[in-house]
């Protein structure tokens, strides 16, 4: 039996956590306790493991504490979501406490998992117990460990404690009790340290042999760069947008329209070329040179809800690609004083005072974002959570002395702090935590004030707004004596479900009667996907009888899965 841990059994650990998590991620999806359709704990925490797991593979090395780092810094980079964030803290301060020792004794692990919990809590502001935190926290606790107990022994120790602290998780939580469930960001973790304790007990999961695999991203990369069009001339460019499309399996969707990977692709091979459609059992991936990638996307979502979406125009990249190449070979034949004088005119674009970064969903909702001068979006929201690095990748494209950060997703707003300490103290936060939230933030900037007071009257302009929206349940549920049954209309007013029901009208009216207060004056309605002109006829009617004193503004977001976000100032 071994008393120590090397680090390729360190990695074989992660490793097969990672493979237990991925085996149970709709299990760990299904026990968000909102019934709304974005229940993605398990894919955001899936997501940030197997961003570490990339990394430990690229960084082979048989010091545990080097393997410990690469997978702390993978977790940092690919965290997803306030589950991929507190999992990512977790493993960074379990690496910290190993950073410098080539191999771990059960008294290294057990000091490395108590830093990690302590590091974690340190990243949330307010802590709430019943959760992640509190099985994290319970399982590292060493009162009842055994003196001089193996690695493996330990390991399974932490497993019992994490699964009875998991099964007292409503009973700290009263709304997991309600609803009858456990919390699911703590399930998320006892699959990872279950894999963990398979690794030392020489279990292989089934899905070791997948792991060796490209992963979907990967196989997409290779296609388009086998299939680019390079040699072209850009009017011979067939299909103008290079679109990447990630789609997250929905069962209903998929009881609707039964998925044959075979048959999608020959469907889709009518409308461009450059084809690739892999997938697994949770996501499907697509990429196509398309002329129309919106049907893309259309047909796309027939199967789930989309994740991941990029559209590059061709045609564009090609002209400008030729233009640059045509610029360098005229710069060889100059003489070398012409090219001194115009290397001085070509100084790199002065930085500006301000920039913005934003997290959006929806066509309309970024032309609004764009229209208040947001200089970079990450595609995302509800149901797409960028990662830490999606974030960072933004923050780094703008050329400012200052950058505002507006998350616009109360679980997004983790990553993107996350982000702000990895670039540098120029970058700050404003958590919004939805897209109302993030307009009248940038509404309240002032170009001609400083950075803090500027932060200041932003962070002030987002607590005043109040944010509703208008989506359907995906499961049916009762919550604080409401019953919902899935397919219904729910109304939430921040994060209150105050109303269910089959009449879309009478649930929006419901939750405008519930927002609207004798001072507001502005509600500002934001159209999503299945939105309809007519309903906002009818509500438009409705609040200028009953509140007559309120405007209205309609606006087309194009959001999905959302049929109005609402505002009320």
């Amino acid at each position: 039996m071994n008393e120590v841990i090397e680090g390729r059994q360190l990695a074989a650990m992660f490793e097969e956590g990672a493979a237990v998590l991925k085996k149970n991620v709709k299990k760990v999806d299904a026990l968000n306790v909102f019934p709304v359709p974005d229940g993605d704990t398990g894919t955001n925490m899936n997501l940030t493991i197997q961003s570490g797991i990339k990394e430990v593979k690229t960084n082979a090395s048989n010091h545990a504490g080097e393997v410990a780092k690469s997978f702390s810094k993978g977790l940092l980079m690919g965290a997803r979501g306030n589950s991929g964030v507190i999992l990512s803290q977790l493993f960074r301060g379990f690496s910290k406490a190993v950073e410098n020792k080539a191999e771990l004794t059960t008294k290294d692990l057990e000091r490395a998992l108590e830093e990690g919990v302590t590091t974690a809590y340190k990243a949330v502001m307010k802590p709430v117990e019943g959760t992640i935190l509190t099985v994290a926290k319970d399982a590292s606790s060493s009162k009842e460990t055994k003196a001089n107990i193996t690695p493996m022994d330990w390991m399974k120790s932490v497993v019992e404690k994490a699964s009875s602290s998991l099964k007292e998780t409503p009973e700290l939580l009263p709304v997991l009790k309600e609803v009858g469930v456990v919390d699911s960001g703590g399930q998320g973790l006892v699959y990872i340290y279950e894999g963990m304790l398979h690794a030392l007990e020489g279990k292989t999961s089934k899905d070791d042999a997948e792991s060796a695999a490209p992963s979907l991203d990967e196989l997409v990369k290779v296609e388009h760069h086998q299939n680019a069009q390079s040699h072209l001339a850009t009017e011979d460019i067939e299909f103008g947008y290079c679109t990447e499309v990630m789609v997250k399996f929905e069962e209903d969707k998929l009881l609707e329209n039964r998925f044959d990977e075979n048959a999608f692709r020959n469907e889709l091979a009518r409308s461009g070329d450059s084809l690739l459609v892999v997938s697994d059992e949770d996501l499907l991936k697509i990429h196509i040179h398309a002329e129309y990638p919106g049907d893309i996307l259309s047909k796309a979502q027939n199967y789930g809800s989309l994740v991941h979406v990029k559209i590059e125009n061709m045609r564009e990249q090609h002209q400008a690609l030729t233009s640059n190449k045509t610029d360098k070979e005229q710069e060889g034949t100059k003489g070398t004083s012409q090219i001194n004088t115009e290397e001085e005119k070509s100084d790199e674009p002065v930085s500006a005072p301000y920039g913005f970064v934003t997290v959006s969903m929806g066509a309309g909702i970024e032309t609004l974002f764009r229209g208040l001068g947001v200089n970079e979006i990450i595609a995302g929201g509800q149901t797409m959570n960028p990662s830490t690095e999606d974030i960072v990748t933004a923050i780094r494209k703008v050329n400012a002395d200052h950058i505002f950060v507006l998350p616009n997703n109360g679980n997004i707003v983790l990553a993107a702090e996350q982000a702000a300490e990895v670039v540098g103290s120029h970058v700050e936060v404003i958590p919004t935590k939805s897209v109302p939230q993030g307009l009248s933030a940038l509404i309240a900037f002032n170009e001609e004030e400083d950075a803090s007071e500027n932060k200041q009257a932003m962070e002030c302009a987002r607590k005043e707004v109040k944010t509703g929206q208008v989506t359907y349940a995906v499961r049916d549920t009762v919550i604080d004596g409401l019953e919902i049954k899935k397919g219904d209309y729910m109304a939430i007013a921040e994060k209150e479900i105050i109303a269910s029901g089959s009449d879309v009208e009478k649930v929006t009216k419901n939750l405008l009667e519930n927002m609207i207060e004798e001072e507001s004056e502005i509600v500002t309605l934001i159209r999503g996907e299945d939105g309809s002109e007519k309903l906002e006829e009818k509500i438009t009617v409705f609040i200028e009888k009953a509140y007559t004193d309120v405007e209205v503004e309609i606006h087309e977001g194009g959001q999905p899965l959302y049929s109005y976000i609402i505002s009320v100032e």
